[in-house]
């Protein structure tokens, strides 16, 4: 799967756009670096709120409750470390249940619509041989490189054995984890504080 935090409630809080209640797409354009403002704000959230937002990177509830609870984080390194720890982690269950919450790989707008056609073609060949969505991490492709990249690693990823394409999928699924986390505490930077009334901006769908 061109992958991003006190935030309890606070009276002068700033508003935000809406953010999305899925996941967000995956990782695409260049890797956004960890912001140490939202490191420390993810830090003071409540736990639940915490894990609302960590389901955003990665649709494991085990991986988000894993990272939430070794809260607080020094770095952005104990944090990389934490979230890789707790993606290896994962039961065979705990990652079949986050790659059936990932979104679909998407093209970038104003792609070709034959472009969209063969990705949507290859996207439910791909799902009816692995019975999940196909993950790929595009953290650091240029846009420009994105509809090649991804079809050409479905094409290659399509004739391997389930099991070895299952183990490429859990590695994709950390990675992109680990972009969506960047990505989070970009965004928790530009907040100056989340009640756990709006948690829902940053929850996962379903």
């Amino acid at each position: 799967m061109s992958g991003v935090a006190s935030v309890a409630a606070h009276p002068h809080r700033t508003e935000e756009p809406p953010l999305s209640s899925h996941l967000p797409a995956q990782a695409r354009g260049s890797s956004v670096p960890f912001d140490d403002r939202g490191l420390a704000r993810f830090n003071t959230l409540p736990a639940e709120l915490a894990e609302a937002v960590l389901l955003q990177c990665c649709g494991s509830p085990r991986w988000a409750q894993q990272v939430a609870a070794h809260r607080p984080y020094p770095d952005a390194g104990a944090l990389r470390a934490a979230a890789d720890e707790a993606s290896y982690d994962l039961s065979d269950s705990d990652l079949v249940g986050a790659l059936a919450e990932e979104p679909p790989a998407e093209l970038a707008d104003g792609a070709p619509y034959a472009a969209r056609l063969a990705l949507d073609a290859a996207r439910a060949e791909y799902e009816r041989t692995f019975g999940h969505p196909f993950v790929v991490c595009l953290d650091g492709h240029p846009p420009e490189e994105r509809a090649g990249q991804l079809m050409a690693a479905i094409r290659r990823r399509m004739g391997l054995e389930v099991e070895e394409e299952r183990a490429i999928s859990a590695e994709e699924l950390r990675r992109l984890a680990l972009a969506r986390l960047a990505d989070l505490t970009d965004r928790l930077a530009s907040c100056e504080g989340v009640s756990g009334a709006e948690s829902g901006r940053f929850a996962r769908a379903g």
